[in-house]
């Protein structure tokens, strides 16, 4: 059974997860505070840790730059509340997998879940060509041709597709990919991502307001299906 950690010190908020976590079958183990959140974290082993960003004792991103620094990389979903746009690009620069902001749905935040622990169950090795309907890309001479035709296609899209190709089937963040395509000095907004995935589906989509391969996750991200 796969363990999770909640470390959340708003009772009904906690009490809401702990049933969620344990109606999908996860054990549940659950911290009041920072610093019992980071010994349980180092002594309970858990798959999973739900964090929230504001916590008495120690903060939660104190807490996982902690659990960073002791070299143990697992999974690692914040909780923050709305408008603390500086604390999710903190957290996801010290090493949380990802964030969800309140108020959040359950249905939502297991989404983020089923994503991150898919992905950190075993990374796909780097594709160097991968072809889907008719574009066919090289990813190591940085080519993309649709119907055999060259496409003007930016090295920015290039690994966005990539990256999206790589974990093909599971939901991926905007964060995650700004994490993984862009840094967070020059590219600090999800927007960031909306935009340069529209570019990219004009040209490799045949029809872009209603995509085959790069689908919208309502609320959450995108998917890649090819």
């Amino acid at each position: 059974m796969r363990k999770v950690l909640i470390v959340e010190d708003d009772e009904a908020m906690a009490v809401a997860l702990q049933d969620g976590f344990r109606y999908e079958e996860f054990e549940v183990a659950h911290a009041r505070d920072g610093a019992a959140g980071l010994a349980m974290a180092t002594s309970g082993s858990p798959d999973l840790i739900i964090l929230d960003v504001m916590l008495p004792k120690m903060t939660g991103l104190d807490v996982c730059k902690r659990i960073r620094k002791d070299g143990n990389q697992v999974p690692i979903i914040m909780l923050t509340a709305r408008g603390q746009e500086i604390d999710k690009v903190l957290g996801l620069k010290l090493g949380a997998d990802d964030y969800v902001t309140k108020p959040f749905s359950f249905m939502e935040l297991m989404a983020r879940v089923e994503a991150v622990l898919r992905r950190v169950k075993g990374v796909r090795p780097e594709l160097e060509a991968f072809s889907f309907g008719d574009v066919d890309v090289d990813f190591r001479k940085g080519e993309a041709r649709k119907g055999g035709k060259l496409l003007d296609i930016s090295p920015r899209e290039l690994r966005l597709l990539q990256y999206l190709v790589e974990n093909r089937g599971d939901v991926i963040t905007r964060d995650q990919l700004l994490n993984a395509v862009w840094d967070y000095e020059s590219a600090p907004f999800t927007r960031t991502v909306d935009m340069h995935i529209a570019k990219l589906r004009k040209k490799i989509e045949d029809s872009p307001a209603d995509p085959r391969f790069i689908v919208t996750v309502h609320r959450v991200g995108y998917k890649f299906t090819g």
